[in-house]
């Protein structure tokens, strides 16, 4: 097999992004024979069919979505390369650092990381985007090289999913939240949000008589905040959704027993050792603690 040329996966991820090779030869400044050309000589280096061609465009297949990912993160090597060739003689780090984080994460964790990681390396941008901590989630961004470095809720059995790096930073526990001064608290409805229910806490909830099924899904913990505070229902939280409630909000401490999760980082096993990832990694735990 020939190796593809990085001008062959910049033309891949146009087609997967523009969903066609039309709208991708208008993105790349060529024609549309050239894209399908360079397309087809890049499935046949590769052997496998990489997009399904019908009426409504170009659609990755399995072995097309795989190789989408390799190419985002093959291209992202190059641009890092040069990036730390031009500053091997200072040890100064720049350029980008494409960082993926869920919604508590990124509100209460991420801000002083990224505050003294710009005070020593000011020439490194951080590019943050919000993720829902469902599914894929943020390591799910890493895998498909979106993201440099994710904020990711990971399991004290399987610390970081596979083909990735990382480790734990913060140990939150979670918490009865209702309303203030309520005299019966556990006899609320509960509110809850999708990223709450993790296979981390699943089986203490399971175990919980006194927890009934939620009565309202809401989008995020914000949310369901809110609507604690105005005493529409109570609600189990970990501790970085908990920072800066309300004082119309109560937080009950569930004992020695109480859910956990564990928060840490993720990333891949080239990008760990580039020097804009691991100073950030070094200011994410120098705040870990909540609070």
């Amino acid at each position: 097999m020939t190796d593809l040329a990085p001008h062959e996966l910049r033309v891949l991820l146009a087609v997967g992004s523009e969903g066609g090779f039309s709208a991708a030869a208008v993105v790349l400044g060529l024609t549309q024979s050239a894209v399908s050309h360079s397309v087809r000589t890049s499935e046949r280096k590769l052997g496998a069919v990489l997009f399904g061609r019908g009426r409504s465009g170009a659609t990755p297949t399995a072995a097309g979505q795989r190789a989408l990912a390799h190419a985002r993160q093959v291209l992202r090597l190059l641009e890092v390369m040069g990036a730390e060739v031009r500053g091997a003689e200072t040890g100064t780090a720049a350029g980008p650092l494409r960082i993926a984080a869920f919604r508590s994460a990124a509100l209460h964790l991420l801000p002083r990381a990224l505050e003294r990681l710009t005070a020593r390396h000011p020439e490194i941008v951080p590019e943050v985007r919000i993720v829902r901590e469902v599914g894929p989630g943020t390591a799910g961004e890493v895998l498909e090289g979106r993201a440099d470095l994710g904020i990711a809720t990971i399991g004290t059995t399987s610390p970081v999913p596979p083909r990735l790096v990382g480790g734990v930073l913060v140990e939150e526990g979670y918490a009865l939240v209702h309303p203030a001064g309520h005299a019966a608290p556990r006899s609320l409805p509960l509110v809850d949000w999708t990223e709450n229910c993790t296979s981390y806490t699943r089986q203490w909830w399971a175990e919980q008589d006194w927890l009934p099924a939620a009565t309202v899904e809401a989008e995020d913990d914000g949310a369901v905040l809110s609507m604690v505070s105005s005493g529409f229902g109570m609600a189990v939280m970990p501790e970085l959704s908990l920072i800066g409630a309300p004082p119309s909000v109560q937080i009950t401490d569930l004992g020695p027993d109480r859910p956990t999760r564990s928060v840490g980082y993720v990333t891949t096993p080239e990008l760990v050792k580039s020097l804009a990832v691991r100073a950030l990694i070094r200011e994410l735990r120098a705040v870990r603690q909540p609070g």
